[in-house]
């Protein structure tokens, strides 16, 4: 896997549990923003997808 396309994916996955830990906090508070929640796991999910197709992409075919 090329460098550039490593340190993509380690960026993605650092601002993924910054996420997480947001959510986290977030949903600790009672009341909390359910809209605000709904946005950022939605943007969580959007980032994992990514993570997973820049893998899919960098990994070679194995024919069997």
């Amino acid at each position: 896997m090329d460098g550039d396309v490593r340190e993509e994916i380690e960026r993605l996955r650092a601002e993924h549990r910054r996420l997480d830990e947001t959510i986290a906090a977030l949903t600790a508070q009672s009341p909390f923003d359910q809209l605000e929640v709904a946005r950022l796991k939605k943007r969580k999910l959007m980032l994992k997808d990514n993570i997973q197709l820049m893998m899919d992409q960098n990994t070679p075919d194995i024919i069997a």
